[in-house]
């Protein structure tokens, strides 16, 4: 009997241990919690990332204006232009059926070509020739692509075969060129061929660093600029947002460029739901030949 007593203190004595040694670990574990949130601030106090995500492979770039552009005493304009057409017809369709005027630029040597031209010639939009040119990233273009490698003359000769297939076209418009809008040696020839043609340069601003506009005010050439890309992500909450974007440009300059693409199938759709509201809103819907006509008579005084 003794004996077991004995075993019995020894086991309440090893128990009285064990928890005073659990006690101690957990006062050990609260303590360095406490510690790391007094020094760590709440998620929600930290301060702001210094980044934006990245919205798509065309960034966006802050574009500048020419006062004189807009005529004065008007509604601000919105002036769209979509790109990439020219691969087929069907997905010309929808846009050719919008009750307002539009720009569509048509890419040169593809198998509508010319039959995108007239239909969008036909429907009284304006026809732009969307003219491919190099790229920084070394993507191909397309056909009838102009490169800084190639001479004046080579230049020339693309920029005219490309022109004669859209006989309609009032202006032309880089398809890509982030490498060919930074060399003056070829927009020096693409606006002098612009010029020639009678014919306006509307600069996509793929990057920053184009020289398309600098050139053309010493060549006293028609130049015009993106403002906003409409469709980077094609779902409709992004588009509404970059028309709200562009018509708070407009009001506070006279006019906004905004450039989709044909292949955004919810892009269409969406214009004509917001029309009827940017009209309400005050905005007039145009395009850069009409604003320029605008501009000559209000300079003529008729």
């Amino acid at each position: 009997m003794a004996k077991r007593k004995k075993k019995g203190r020894f086991g309440r004595a090893w128990l009285a241990l064990y928890s005073s040694v659990l006690l101690v670990g957990l006062a050990l574990v609260l303590a360095l919690l406490f510690t790391r949130n007094s020094l760590v601030p709440p998620v929600n106090h930290l301060p702001p990332l210094d980044f934006a995500p990245v919205e798509s492979q065309k960034p966006e770039v802050r574009p500048h204006f020419t006062e004189d552009k807009a005529p004065a005493d008007t509604a601000p304009r919105l002036i769209i232009v979509l790109d990439d057409a020219g691969h087929n017809l069907w997905q010309l369709e929808p846009f050719l059926a919008l009750p307002f005027p539009l720009t569509i630029a048509v890419l040169p040597g593809l198998p509508y070509t010319a039959k995108a031209a007239e239909l969008i010639k036909a429907a009284g939009k304006e026809v732009l020739l969307h003219q491919p040119m190099e790229a920084l990233n070394g993507l191909d273009p397309g056909p009838g692509s102009i490169s800084s490698s190639m001479d004046e003359q080579q230049i020339r000769q693309i920029l005219r075969a490309n022109m004669a297939q859209v006989p309609s076209a009032v202006g032309m418009n880089n398809h890509m060129g982030s490498l060919a809008t930074s060399d003056p040696f070829v927009m020096n020839i693409v606006l002098d061929e612009a010029k020639r043609a009678g014919w306006y340069f509307l600069d996509s601003l793929t990057i920053g660093t184009s020289v398309a506009a600098e050139l053309a005010a010493a060549k006293k050439t028609d130049i015009w600029e993106r403002t906003v890309f409409l469709d980077n992500s094609p779902d409709r909450d992004y588009i509404v947002n970059k028309m709200n974007e562009g018509s708070r440009v407009a009001e506070k300059h006279g006019y906004a460029i905004m450039i989709g693409h044909v292949w955004t199938a919810e892009l269409a759709q969406t214009l004509s739901e917001l029309y009827p509201q940017l009209i309400e809103q005050g905005f007039s819907l145009s395009t850069i030949a009409r604003m320029l006509m605008e501009k000559d008579d209000a300079d003529s005084g008729n």
